[in-house]
Order: structure tokens, then C-alpha cells, then sequence
């Protein structure tokens, strides 16, 4: 996997998005983005719009169940 950095929001955060979550089409995809306690989950089609904040225990969990661990 290899992340592909985006344009920092205007929160500040770094969000980067996964080079496997394209399906050839480059906005289909969601992005991600850490600061200390939260892991930050936002739609690339509309970076403007909301965003998910979930603990860094909850995103490990999900990424675990994602990936059939």
C-alpha cells in the first residue's frame, strides 16, 4: 500500500488516501487523517463537507474486521 497525501484541510490535518482505494476513478475514494487521540475519516468528493472522528482503538478495529483478521 502506498498512501497518497492530499491538500491539508482547513483543520490543519494531513489527509492522505490509500493508492488500493481507487477503482479508476480518482474521486471515489475516502481519506484519512491522525492527530493525537482521533483518526479522521472524510468523503475526497467533498472535502469541504463533514468528517467522521473515530479513537485510534476504533479505527484499528475496523481496519482488523476490513481486512478478515
Amino acid at each position: 500500500m502506498t498512501r497518497r497525501t492530499s491538500a491539508q484541510g482547513a483543520s490543519g490535518l494531513a489527509w492522505f488516501k490509500s493508492s488500493y482505494s481507487s477503482n479508476g476513478n480518482e474521486g471515489d475514494c475516502v481519506e484519512v487523517a491522525t492527530s493525537p487521540g482521533a483518526v479522521h475519516i472524510r468523503d475526497s468528493k467533498h472535502v469541504s463537507g463533514p468528517a467522521l472522528a473515530v479513537t485510534p482503538a476504533a479505527w484499528a478495529d475496523l481496519v482488523s474486521h476490513l481486512s478478515g483478521s
